[in-house]
């Protein structure tokens, strides 16, 4: 196993905008790393004020008034909660005395195998002096990182009274200046693909070029999905003389959040192919940074900066853990949708707790409710839901819209406006009457208008409704978007419970019938692939057809791949090769329509 850097082999991935809004502040203190959403600059503002007061930290409101407000309003909720974590954090270490510590659960939380915690072990038996233990926990402990993450799309520009502010005011842009404005010293997570003048923004800010101790105080995580995308990506920010520090790979379909559908890759192959290329990643990429530092006159390291490779999506028992680890030498796994359920490591309300823990597999499924167009992990039958049926049924179908940080849409207006709002929903289901459809096809198309849900509102609620924050407007309801691996979790755990789990030491997965991750990423590929091929049946082009083709001959390629791979294992082999063998079957009898040529 590589030696990692890290006190702990996993991290928690940002879950919706409230759910992980204050996870460093519960559990970085463990060394356990996590991710904050800086999308939604309101319930940013509500937090601060909240933990500012817990906290007895002095705060100050920022208006709506205020020059470059958003920015500003995330600069100071990330001081805040950089300061809570160091406080608790030096409480933690002041504690190692003293019987069921603090420190004594951030060394119970450590893997029996962790480096740390076998140097910590020989110390106390080779040290009786309290100075040398105090000198020992101040050099080696260390918290987990407080990091960030920004869509790179939600990038929505903005206006002051009704003139179009510059580029650096759109969202996306501002929520990046009040990252790299604040005192962190940890890492910007950027996810939903490519933003050219985003990326060529960081070149403002000295904190991510790397100084003359080759530290960077601030750094780019950039979550791919395939190896590909992360090489065009590394090579574009690296001739800009900026560094991506981590590749965070996350599956396509057995995610939480947007699921953003490759053609038909799969994970492991995915894996394997960063694995047999990342030495040539790290010096083709250093190769193009140091010419970019050298003609910006920067300080230019003489060896490549360090590259991690991580990944997430669909992870739910100790042995793919150690596998991913230990078979593709990443540095950390991502655990997410399972801590939905660890209140100690995310905030969720106690209606969606309940929810979550009673999900099976049907109640788990890529929904069409994102205003922005792509498929959304859902929980069936949640709050946010419910009300947007009782609107709908009312014939008051869309949101009030008072966020519109998901706003893309310039079909009916000359600025954009969200396709989950009244307004946009209200001119669309007018045009639809225009059209003379019969009965059946009306109901069909204004279903796919009114389907769109304010997710604004409903994946940042949790917290306002956990913390009792006033939340004045519209009710919304919560919107929670777990992976389809939460079926499998089905009650409330605390934080020991769960990180004894993914370490191997207890199982609290109750089911024998989890498929393995691979298994069930495939399947949800096979389950894809089958309905595209429904969707464009009737009106196949030469584009859709060879997107098709592509399609499909990646998935064969990726389960010859699991055949090797999976013939390999010395436990649970038979069952797997039957599984992979059943999948192959089903995509044999998915037929590609043939385009017929004129």
């Amino acid at each position: 196993m590589q030696k990692k850097t890290n006190p702990h082999t996993f991290h928690i991935p940002v879950m919706g905008l409230a759910f992980t809004i204050d996870s460093p502040i519960k559990v970085a203190k463990y060394g356990i790393s996590s991710v904050i959403s800086i999308v939604d600059d309101i319930i940013i503002e509500k937090m601060n004020e909240y933990y500012s007061a817990k906290f007895e930290i002095p705060f100050k409101a920022i208006s709506t008034k205020v020059e470059d407000y958003r920015a500003k309003r995330i600069t100071s909720y990330l001081n805040t909660v950089d300061l809570i974590v160091k406080l608790k954090f030096e409480t933690l270490k002041k504690s190692f005395e003293e019987k069921s510590s603090e420190f004594e659960k951030y060394m119970d939380l450590l893997p029996d195998f962790s480096e740390l915690k076998q140097n910590f072990i020989e110390t106390i038996q080779n040290n009786t002096l309290k100075e040398d233990l105090n000198n020992w926990i101040q050099s080696n402990l260390k918290p987990g990182s407080i990091d960030v993450n920004i869509m790179t799309k939600l990038d929505k520009p903005n206006y002051s009274k009704n003139e179009l502010l510059p580029s650096e005011f759109n969202d996306a842009h501002a929520a990046l200046r009040g990252f790299a404005n604040s005192n962190l010293e940890s890492s910007v997570v950027l996810s939903a693909g490519m933003n050219p003048r985003l990326y060529s923004y960081f070149e403002n800010f000295n904190d991510f070029f790397p100084n003359e101790n080759n530290i960077q105080k601030k750094k780019i995580i950039l979550k791919v999905s395939d190896y590909r995308s992360a090489l065009i990506q590394g090579k574009f920010l690296a001739k800009k003389g900026l560094w991506v520090s981590e590749y965070r790979i996350e599956s396509g379909l057995n995610c939480g959040g947007h699921a953003f559908a490759s053609d038909g890759y799969l994970l492991g192959p995915i894996l394997e192919e960063f694995k047999q290329n990342k030495e040539t990643l790290v010096i083709d990429i250093h190769n193009i940074l140091v010419g970019a530092l050298k003609n910006k006159g920067k300080h230019v390291p003489n060896a490549p900066l360090d590259l991690n490779i991580t990944v997430q999506g669909g992870v739910g028992t100790s042995e793919e853990h150690e596998f991913l680890l230990d078979n593709y030498k990443v540095n950390s796994v991502g655990w997410g949708s399972p801590f939905l359920l660890v209140p100690e490591a995310s905030t969720v309300d106690s209606e969606t707790m309940e929810a979550l823990k009673i999900a099976k597999e049907k109640d788990l499924f890529l929904s069409n409710i994102s205003p922005l167009g792509v498929p959304f992990n859902s929980l069936r039958g949640n709050t946010n839901e419910i009300l947007k049926n009782e609107r709908i049924a009312n014939n008051n179908a869309g949101s009030s819209c008072p966020k519109k940080f998901l706003s893309s849409n310039t079909e009916f207006t000359e600025k954009v406006i969200c396709t989950a709002s009244k307004k946009y929903q209200s001119l669309k289901l007018n045009q639809l009457k225009d059209e003379n459809l019969s009965e059946q096809e009306y109901n069909k198309k204004s279903s796919q208008i009114t389907d769109k849900a304010c997710l604004c509102e409903g994946l940042s609620n949790a917290a306002l409704i956990e913390y009792g924050i006033e939340h004045k407007g519209e009710k919304q309801g919560v919107a929670i978007c777990p992976g389809p691996n939460m079926a499998y979790f089905s009650k409330e755990l605390s934080l020991k419970e769960m990180v004894a789990h993914i370490y191997g030491k207890v199982n609290v997965v109750d089911t024998n019938n989890r498929p393995h991750m691979f298994i069930k990423e495939l399947s949800m590929y096979v389950d894809y692939f089958a309905n595209k091929v429904d969707e464009f049946k009737d009106s196949l082009t030469s584009k859709n057809e060879k997107y098709l083709n592509t399609f499909q001959h990646n998935l064969n390629e990726g389960i010859e791949y699991y055949y090797n791979l999976f013939s390999s294992f010395d436990s649970n082999k038979e069952n797997l090769l039957i599984e992979l063998e059943t999948l192959k079957n089903v995509l044999f009898k998915v037929q590609i329509p043939i385009l017929v040529k004129v």
